[in-house]
């Protein structure tokens, strides 16, 4: 074992004597964000270990801590932390606030909470806003999985959805060109690919120039002119997590672990552009 590993494992298990042997708690950084979403984990578990945050080291070698503490569950916080499990075949790995989640296919024993709400979700609020057709503009290898389903579930919904790939964000504007007079709302997803901060003034640009609603999933960008948001929880998301890896433990080994859509979302609204815009959102 070279020193620098060693190093950080004496370091880490010298820290937290309490942990549970059955759970394994990687944390990719320090985040608000990640501390309020361990607050619910740990009210709905009742546990009160700490976890490893993975930012702390140069180097952690997840695979040799599963081997050697022996958890019957890994917790993974973040994209960082679910990266870093990729390689863990021994138990299963339950992540949560990973964006790459719901972005790839997992293997049977990665499962968790995604970032995204529903399709659903956001189709029903399409359809509260009166948008039959709806533009998004989206990388295949992060959103593509999504918008299968988005669009496997948009035609009981009455909504049409138009899609434009974008493969390298400086495709984005004539994309955009191609959405003109051809759509009555825009749909940002968290898509690193398409949502950058040029690209972002861009889109809500166009929404505004076009006179159409952009719906969003996060507030952050209704003071710039989006309409509405769809905004996870993560303290509930923390609760759900805990929810499911307790399940998983009570079940024992061996089973699938499933994807989950966070449970509870926060709508949010801009009333200054809905009223320009002669919206109403219940």
């Amino acid at each position: 074992m070279r020193p620098l590993l060693l190093c950080i494992l004496l370091t880490w298990l010298l820290a937290a004597p309490a942990l549970a042997s059955d759970l394994l708690i990687l944390q990719s950084s320090r985040s608000p964000v990640y501390s309020e979403a361990l607050r619910g984990f740990h009210a709905a578990a009742r546990n009160n270990e700490q976890p490893l945050v993975l930012s702390d080291y140069a180097e952690v070698d997840v695979q040799r801590l599963v081997r050697e503490e022996r958890p019957r569950l890994v917790v993974a916080i973040g994209d960082q932390a679910l990266i870093a499990c990729r390689k863990i075949r021994e138990v299963p790995v339950v992540s949560m606030l990973s964006l790459s989640l719901s972005q790839k296919s997992q293997p049977d024993h990665v499962g968790g909470v995604t970032m995204v709400a529903a399709p659903g979700r956001y189709l029903d609020l399409f359809a509260q806003l009166g948008a039959k057709r709806v533009g998004v503009l989206y990388d295949p290898k992060l959103s593509g999985l999504y918008l299968k389903r988005a669009a496997a579930e948009a035609e009981d919904h009455d909504v049409s959805l138009t899609l434009e790939p974008v493969r390298n964000s400086r495709e984005l504007q004539g994309k955009l060109e191609k959405l003109k007079n051809e759509v009555d709302l825009l749909w940002l997803l968290p898509d690193s690919t398409v949502v950058t901060t040029v690209n972002v003034e861009a889109l809500l640009l166009f929404s505004m120039t076009q006179g159409i609603p952009a719906v969003t999933f996060t507030g952050q960008y209704l003071k710039n002119g989006a309409a509405a948001s769809l905004d996870i929880d993560p303290y509930d998301m923390g609760v759900q997590t805990a929810e499911l890896a307790l399940s998983l433990l009570r079940s024992g080994p061996y089973q699938k672990v499933p994807v989950l859509d966070p449970r509870k979302i926060r709508l949010q609204v801009n009333d200054r552009v809905l009223r320009k815009l002669r919206l109403k959102v219940p």
